[in-house]
């Protein structure tokens, strides 16, 4: 789950990140309000969960009331990279002497979080990579031991952060270590941090992600989510308890457990064809499982065709037949169906299914051969 900016400030805050004073606004009346209460200047920024806001005009500084409403009128609605405008987080502004990344990540191919420091803030981290290698420390941190101080000296020391404030940014580093622990986060990221005339270090910025699947364990941060720009579908799918991914193909895919979902994407992908999504309706599915998935597909309008590939094992094969033929019923679907159903009751599903005669369904016995026939499909 993906934070705007100002939502992953609130999660730092509870930590005692130093942040500056800001407050966040849906309309130009509430901008304005919040920019007289927090004095001028301030800084108008769009909250959209994607970068290159500033390049794109979606953050301004504005010297007073008048500016504040302009700018909040032209930002609010303002599309940044296909990312709607709806919320503003305005701040106060600050000189600024020194600008710092840091951020923490989960490694997968580690498996350990991965802690990064440079004193080339305020760019994208690929490009320091690439353009300053020398500037960028970095360390794996043992998740049973924790983050140690002798580790954040360690990184200020590699990055050549200036000595005056190499404990401000170390305490800063291991309370977001904290942060990426607590709330279970896989991303937890300031760039920049700034260093202040006065020589307080700052976050400026802030981006946080918080593992999806540990939200059980964190009801307080339900709240925190956004789908006012969230993709209609995955918002579909998410109300109806399924787990599925938009793709920007026209060939729909259902199939039960991750595994075989992902083999049907690679598949079809190489008989020629362009899966639309990724839908694994997981282990056991019901009749009303595969409805909901059907609708959630077929409410893509770029799928030209959809495959539904069963291995049933825990999932009963004519439970999917009969969620199809229930879905059929529904939503009476124009677009053809490729069936290949496999494993526990699979001869009664075929039963049903040619007992049900639908209109524009397939029968396939193996993958490979439903595959070329959905693609065939897709295309004709």
């Amino acid at each position: 789950m993906d934070l705007l900016e100002y939502k992953g400030k609130h999660v730092l805050a509870r930590y005692g990140v130093a942040l500056f004073k800001g407050k966040e606004a849906s309309t130009v009346d509430e901008a304005v309000a919040a920019c007289d209460e927090i004095g001028y200047p301030v800084v108008v920024k769009a909250q959209v969960k994607i970068g290159g806001r500033g390049k794109a005009g979606g953050i301004k500084i504005a010297e007073n009331a008048d500016e504040a409403r302009e700018y909040a009128t032209n930002i609010l609605g303002m599309d940044i990279r296909g990312h709607v405008v709806h919320e503003l987080w305005l701040q106060e502004a600050t000189d600024i002497d020194s600008e710092y990344y840091a951020a923490i990540v989960f490694d997968r191919s580690a498996k350990a979080p991965l802690v990064m420091l440079s004193t080339q803030g305020g760019m994208e981290i690929e490009q320091v990579a690439a353009e300053h290698p020398e500037a960028l420390a970095t360390l794996h941190v043992d998740p049973l031991v924790g983050f140690q101080a002798y580790q954040a000296r360690r990184l200020c020391f590699e990055a050549g952060v200036e000595a005056d404030v190499v404990r401000q940014v170390g305490d800063m580093i291991a309370t977001l270590y904290e942060v990426f622990t607590k709330e279970e986060a896989t991303l937890v990221e300031i760039n920049p941090m700034v260093v202040t005339p006065a020589r307080r270090v700052v976050a400026l910025d802030a981006k946080v992600t918080l593992d999806d699947n540990s939200m059980f364990r964190h009801p307080d941060n339900a709240h925190l989510d956004d789908s006012t720009d969230a993709d209609p579908q995955e918002t579909m799918a998410k109300e109806r308890g399924l787990t599925y991914v938009k793709l920007d193909g026209d060939i729909g895919i259902f199939g039960n457990g991750a595994g075989l979902v992902m083999s049907t994407l690679d598949v079809v992908a190489a008989a020629g064809g362009a899966p639309a999504n990724f839908l694994d309706a997981g282990g056991g599915a019901k009749a009303e499982a595969i409805v909901a998935s059907v609708e959630v597909i077929l409410s893509n309008p770029n799928v030209k065709a959809v495959l539904f590939n069963v291995f049933g094992g825990i999932t009963r094969c004519d439970e999917v037949a009969r969620g199809l033929i229930e879905a059929y019923g529904i939503l009476q679907p124009t677009v053809p169906f490729v069936v290949r159903l496999d494993g526990t009751n699979d001869v009664e599903a075929r039963k049903l299914l040619a007992d049900a005669a639908l209109p524009n369904v397939f029968a396939e016995k193996t993958m490979d051969g439903a595959a070329a026939r959905v693609v065939e499909l897709a295309k004709s």
